[in-house]
């Protein structure tokens, strides 16, 4: 039984966290409702735990938790897609691809989630440049005009960004083959 300091402990926990929880997994999902379910279920969570949250509850475990309850949702996502082929196929309906891999498509989805995480861990100004550059494709001259930097800053900020991605998908990787 929870005593009325620990419902008012958990309140101001929710209310301190909920919308920032909310924000991270709509970022990293794209989605507002899926995004406010991964919050709803995270605080139930927690509601459950009282031994996580009664002292501190550190915001990094957090994003922890969200980041790992958005892989789970992903998972579930594939091995239910997995499942309805499966179906299909034993009814003779359709046929898979003999080069379709089901697991491809997970390990792409945790490789995009990995790399939103990156970015949204990124400072400020490396996430802009690396964003105008990668994915508005502009050039390093166009980019050091746009921000009043200098190309060299431009160029700096890019090789820091890659190093930092380089080191998370090594990381993905080494743990994908355990």
């Amino acid at each position: 039984m929870r005593t009325k300091s620990d419902k008012a402990r958990f309140e101001e926990i929710f209310m301190q966290y909920f919308s920032t929880v909310r924000s991270f997994a709509a970022i990293l999902l794209k989605s507002e409702q899926e995004a406010e379910d991964v919050a709803q279920d995270i605080f139930v969570k927690l509601w459950e735990e009282p031994d996580l949250w009664k002292e501190n509850l550190p915001k990094n475990y957090l994003y922890t938790m969200v980041k790992n309850s958005i892989l789970n949702r992903i998972k579930r996502k594939n091995l239910e897609s997995n499942y309805i082929h499966l179906q299909i196929n034993a009814h003779g309906q359709e046929e898979l691809s003999e080069f379709e891999d089901p697991l491809n498509e997970m390990y792409r989805e945790e490789l995009h989630l990995l790399l939103r995480l990156a970015l949204e861990q990124m400072p400020g100004k490396r996430k802009e440049v690396f964003e105008m550059s990668r994915f508005q494709k502009l050039s390093n001259q166009e980019i050091a005009i746009k921000l009043n930097l200098s190309v060299r800053t431009v160029e700096q900020h890019i090789y820091l960004a890659l190093k930092d991605l380089k080191k998370l998908i090594l990381i993905a990787i080494f743990l994908m083959k355990f």
